[in-house]
């Protein structure tokens, strides 16, 4: 009887029926465990690009881009090649082999400047590449119906890891250093191989059919290719680009704001806005986002956040501070981790395997950072060259905002009429 109660009252609570919990929760901890573990190292990264000039980040950024299609192609060569039960535990094991490497390189390394501009393309890098694949592995073992009501919740384990690994490294940096703080990460994300069994397993029991004794496709280059000749998944794209737009111009105005304080200062700064952005997401993914999601549809979920970020940015060209920016970057980002990623997340459940682990990694991680790329030039090119200020740069966003919010509804009205797409109708091979 008290299971039975305990059951209803999670269930209305969070939306998890009582046979979903075990994989939800299971879920909750991966993710959990990759945040924590990018988190660890994230404001050590962040408190580096403020003694660096816009164009110095810009080029990091585009070498970012490169090593990012480097990667996506030699992953979609392993979805190619060998089977799935095998690549996606594979991924977490080699970062967290490369954490390993990087702490004894750092530990010999007599050249500061290089190595620091070095981990901060590789863990920019990691940023996008850990969660893409997580991803593509919940759209993978959820349905369409489960997705609108669980990914809210599973996203918020993210917030949750956020604000763990912030407090980490806020309370323990100083102690630890940033060497071994690259090995707590290392062990971290080795703990997630033997859960992605357990969670399959759980899946499992629920009575789903997964097959993962194989590869997906034999063109391993099909994700690039896919994702030129579908609208949808162009569609998906665009979104995510004007989302990159608007947060590197926030970025920016940031890290210029932040040019007059030190590396302690700033790493704390970064660390309360983490902490600020992710509590906010917990209580909204987990309670709120899967309600806004049924009363309104996809498409106005998608439409809500960049709404919201276009006032904010209005704010911004009225009173263009270092608070006002950092609030609509609050804004923003709390958006994006407890309502529009979830979202976006969804919109993958109406897609084929094969885009699901394949075309999923070029638009989540090539074109996200072909979008940093652009938008970091083109705000060198519009601060540095152009000379203007904060009011018109806000100006120009709250433009893209409301185009970014256009394209996200219209998206979603596209998800939510397509039919559900199931394993046994996609091809494989053994």
């Amino acid at each position: 009887m008290q299971k039975n109660w305990l059951s209803r009252i999670i269930k209305k609570a969070t939306k998890i029926e009582p046979q979903e919990l075990k994989a939800t929760l299971l879920s909750f901890s991966f993710i959990f465990l990759l945040m924590l573990a990018y988190n660890i190292l994230k404001p050590v990264r962040d408190a580096m690009a403020p003694e660096w000039t816009d164009v110095e980040v810009a080029w990091l950024w585009t070498l970012n881009f490169l090593f990012s299609v480097i990667a996506v192609s030699l992953y979609g060569l392993a979805v190619s090649k060998l089977k799935l039960k095998n690549v996606i535990p594979g991924v977490y094991a080699f970062f967290a082999m490369s954490f390993l490497i990087f702490y004894i390189f750092l530990d010999f390394s007599s050249d500061d400047i290089l190595v620091n501009k070095a981990f901060y393309v590789w863990l920019s890098l990691f940023s996008l590449f850990h969660i893409s694949v997580f991803w593509s592995l919940m759209s993978d073992l959820f349905s369409k119906v489960q997705a609108s009501r669980l990914f809210a919740f599973i996203s918020s384990g993210a917030s949750v890891g956020t604000i763990f690994g912030a407090t980490f490294t806020l309370m323990l940096a100083d102690n630890l250093g940033t060497l071994n703080l690259m090995l707590v990460a290392s062990v971290i994300l080795l703990l997630i191989v033997p859960l992605i069994s357990y969670l399959k397993h759980s899946i499992s029991e629920d009575g789903k059919h997964l097959n993962q004794e194989v590869t997906i496709g034999t063109n391993p280059f099909a994700g690039f290719i896919k994702f030129i000749n579908n609208p949808y998944l162009l569609g998906i794209a665009l979104f995510i680009f004007l989302y990159t737009f608007i947060g590197s111009f926030a970025y920016f105005e940031i890290k210029n704001l932040m040019m007059e304080n030190d590396r302690i200062t700033n790493t704390e700064i970064w660390a309360a806005i983490n902490l600020t952005v992710n509590s906010i997401s917990i209580v909204t993914a987990m309670f709120v986002t899967s309600r806004i999601t049924q009363y309104l549809g996809m498409g106005k979920t998608l439409f809500l956040v960049p709404f919201l970020v276009s006032i904010g940015l209005m704010v911004v060209f009225v009173n263009p501070i270092l608070a006002t920016i950092i609030i609509t970057w609050v804004l923003l980002k709390a958006g994006n981790y407890s309502i529009t990623r979830p979202g976006r997340e969804m919109l993958y459940t109406s897609v084929g395997r094969e885009d699901r682990f394949k075309t999923k990694q070029v638009i989540d991680i090539v074109v996200y950072r072909g979008g940093d790329v652009f938008s970091g030039w083109m705000f060198a090119f519009l601060t540095a060259t152009l000379g203007l200020g904060m009011g018109v740069i806000a100006i120009i966003g709250t433009i893209v905002a409301l185009f970014w919010g256009y394209v996200g509804l219209r998206l979603g009205k596209r998800h939510d009429t397509t039919a559900p797409i199931t394993q046994d109708s996609i091809k494989i091979t053994s």
